[in-house]
């Protein structure tokens, strides 16, 4: 009598196993490796959260490579990503709002809440619309929109709009595209890694100009 094999279906597709080569390679395999990792999705939440009211650095450097490592759990990144970016700009607003009279006695603030309000009278929700998913720095439009007293139903609505197109869009292109870009990245990690960069400083730029 032959003895029937089982198989598990609930057993998960092994994550993506990097083999970059080269300086710049060592850093992709690491980092790589750090997004596959059980610390990846708090770190992840941590760095939206932040992102939206005080720290310089965009999700996307973090969601992008877990979307990568694991693309069968990209949307679910992808809405952690979402609710924390949110959130920390729900703190970012309670920053501008709550401290209004303080921060407007620094010439930054005041520089930033006259430049909010001309665009917003020239382009109305556009501003927060496009800035939330573009690279420019979101903690910008969020301290801007509690220093002008800015609605706040409206200002968490357009964020849940915004924020949720720009991860759930950057988790589509990894999950869709990741596994078949995945040997082009890893031959050609200095390119790629200079195009990240561009992307990067261009956001910074980009905010400085506007305002």
């Amino acid at each position: 009598m032959t003895e029937a094999t089982t198989i598990d279906p609930a057993v998960a597709p092994a994550a993506h196993t990097p083999k970059a080569k080269g300086p710049l390679g060592a850093l992709y395999n690491w980092v790589i490796r750090l997004a596959g990792g059980k610390h990846a999705e708090p770190a992840l939440f941590c760095i939206a959260f932040a992102e939206s009211s005080f720290f310089p650095i965009p999700p996307d450097v973090m969601l992008a490579p877990m979307c990568f490592a694991r693309p069968e759990r990209s949307y679910r990144y992808a809405i952690v990503c979402t609710i924390a970016s949110v959130l920390g700009g729900i703190f970012g607003y309670a920053l501008g709002f709550f401290l209004r009279e303080w921060l407007l006695t620094f010439e930054m603030f005041q520089q930033q809440l006259a430049a909010f309000q001309g665009q917003f009278d020239q382009w109305g929700l556009w501003v927060i619309l496009v800035k939330g998913a573009t690279p420019i720095p979101y903690k910008l439009v969020t301290i801007a929109s509690g220093l002008a007293l800015f609605s706040f139903p409206i200002f968490i609505a357009a964020s849940v709009a915004t924020r949720g197109f720009r991860f759930f869009l950057v988790a589509w292109l990894f999950k869709t595209f990741g596994p078949t870009l995945a040997p082009v990245i890893e031959k050609r990690i200095g390119l790629f890694m200079l195009i990240f960069v561009v992307i990067l400083i261009g956001g910074f730029a980009a905010a400085a100009l506007i305002h």
